[in-house]
This record gives C-alpha cells, structure tokens and sequence, in this order.
C-alpha cells in the first residue's frame, strides 16, 4: 500500500536532517547568492538533490517549488505541489546555531494540506495535516489564547518595529527573535510564544509547512493585507505574515 502523502515528507525531512547533521559544525562550501537573499551552502544543495529525486520518484504528477532549485513555472498547472526549504536558517546552520530547519509542505489548489518542519540539532520535529491537528514529536500542540497585546510575547525581526510600519508606533510587544521563519511559526503553534510577524516580502518555501502547523494548532495566519495566504503562486511569494489568535490578531491590525 502506497505511503500517505503525510508519511512521504516526514519520512524525508528525517533523511534531509541526517544530510544536515552530517555537515553541522564542518565549515561546508558556502556562496552568497546576491541581491539580499543571504548564503547557500552545500548542505543546501545536497538536501534539494536527495528531496527533488524522492519526490519526483514517490508522485512524478506533483509539481515542485524549492528555494534552491530552478523555478519550473510548470508547477503552477499542478493541482498538487510540494513546497520546500531545504534549511531554512542557513546562516544559523553556518553558525553553528540549532535554530535551523528542513520545511515540506503539500498545497492543493493553493492551499496547504500537509506540513512538516523538522529541526535536527534539536531533535523537534513538528507536523500537520489538514483538520487533524498539529504535533510535535507525535504530542498534540495548541496555540497561546492570550487576549491582551500589550506584553505580548512575539517573534521578528527588530527591523520590524521601524516606526514607518505603523500608525503611531508598533504595539507594546515584549519582542523576541529566531532566525527561521518556520521555526516561529512552530513556536507560536506550541505556544511557546504569543505571535509572530514579519512584514517583509516573505517566499512561499519559509513558511508554508508552519503556516499549516500553526492554524492546525488553534492560531490565524494572515498577510498583512489581512488575507489567507495562498501558495503556489507564479511570484512564490506574499506580502508578509502575521500569526497569532483571533484577539490578538485583531489588536495587531489596530496598530499596522
């Protein structure tokens, strides 16, 4: 019997964390890739390699959207596309830092069905699937129901609270950051932390799998146009993201 889509991607980003783990803290071949978008390295490469060819393999009718690979415009006339960050915090995985993670996710039609973030240096390995809840480690996780802004516990970035982002100032969060987009994600999910935002220009790859992940545990994901998110999108990319419960998500709109 053929494994469930579910199985495929957390069987694999198992795999792609041992590829990860096999070049942690062993100084690997790195590049900057220009134009902002920070280092590659052959660990990156080395997980795309393995994830492309397993997939291709397991569902050659999906199409596939990876941050290292060549971007095959066919995969928009995919009803079903995987979507993958091969390490997402590549320069904390240069660093040395556990903060890094392989992000899988399956969108149907535009909308994630599966998810998988897997974090190797910290053995965290958190999955979902649509309507069947979010996990870590095989525990059900639940997203923070605080109902009050101010002291909120948030993840991003400082540049995020510039005063040009906001009507009269950025809400009164107590601001703390990871360096993956879809380990904050997860931590929201966990309800480690309140909320997250980045209100840059964010791909599709960093936080397909935690967007799924996180409303499966009980939390909204939005753009900052206020709007789901859709995936699959010829641009692979959206304006921003904002995670957090129905009154706090409320409450942030009021400052942005």
């Amino acid at each position: 019997m053929p494994e469930s889509d579910l199985q495929l991607i957390h069987d694999a980003a198992l795999c792609a964390g041992e590829i990860a783990m096999s070049f942690y803290g062993k100084q690997p071949k790195q590049w900057d890739k220009g134009d902002g978008q920070g280092p590659v390295c052959e660990a990156d490469l080395s997980i795309d390699k393995m994830l492309l060819e397993r997939f291709s393999q397991a569902r050659p009718d999906y199409g596939i959207l990876s941050e290292e690979a060549d971007d095959d415009l066919a995969r928009c006339d995919c009803d079903v596309v995987f979507i993958i960050d091969p390490i997402d915090g590549t320069r904390s995985f240069l660093n040395r830092h556990e903060n890094f993670a392989t992000s899988i996710a399956i969108a149907r039609k535009g909308i994630v069905t599966e998810a998988v973030v897997h974090l190797p240096a910290k053995d965290l390995t958190f999955s979902a699937r649509l309507g069947a809840g979010a996990w870590l480690n095989g525990e059900k996780i639940n997203a923070s129901q605080r109902d009050e802004i101010k002291g909120a516990r948030m993840l991003a970035s400082g540049s995020q609270t510039r005063g040009d982002l906001w009507r009269d100032g950025p809400p009164p969060i107590e601001r703390h950051f990871r360096s993956s987009l879809a380990y904050r994600l997860c931590l929201v999910a966990q309800g480690h932390f309140d909320g997250m935002m980045t209100l840059r220009p964010t791909w599709e790859w960093d936080v397909a799998a935690g967007d799924l992940i996180c409303t499966e545990a009980g939390a909204k994901v939005k753009t900052q146009d206020r709007e789901s998110p859709i995936y699959n999108t010829p641009s692979a990319k959206m304006n921003g993201m904002i995670a957090a419960n129905d009154t706090l998500m409320d409450q942030f709109f009021e400052y942005l």
